[in-house]
């Protein structure tokens, strides 16, 4: 995948929005404000970093090499995944997809609650 196909993903998930707070270099992908993926726009190979469970994050860099602890990050909870070719596409959705997750299951019963609310009123 490369950036373009990273950040379409990225934008097409349920209140999912794009800045750049540290600056014109690194995009950061937010879900009602914080963050589940950074990625700098001229990085060769495309690589970005991603929320992992603390248990999984360690198993993955395990077993893929294109997997390592996250780049000026908390290491125990972000990987960076090096876009080297050798993983699917489908599996970097995955990750992607965990990492959305796992900022969606940290929010507040409160904003949990507005977002079931938005996307009720979207399907109407």
């Amino acid at each position: 995948m490369n950036l373009e196909q990273i950040r379409e993903y990225c934008i097409s998930k349920k209140d999912v929005e794009e800045t750049t707070p540290f600056g014109p270099d690194i995009l950061v992908f937010k879900v009602k404000e914080k963050a589940f993926l950074l990625t700098g726009f001229d990085n060769d190979p495309v690589q970005f970093n991603v929320k992992c469970d603390p248990e999984i994050a360690i198993d993955l860099r395990e077993r893929y090499d294109c997997v390592i602890p996250g780049y000026h990050m908390n290491k125990k909870h972000w990987n960076t995944i090096v876009m080297d070719g050798k993983v699917s596409p489908k599996l970097v959705k995955q990750w992607i997809d965990h990492s959305y997750d796992l900022i969606l299951a940290s929010m507040t019963k409160k904003v949990k609650v507005k977002l079931v609310k938005s996307k009720s009123a979207k399907r109407k």
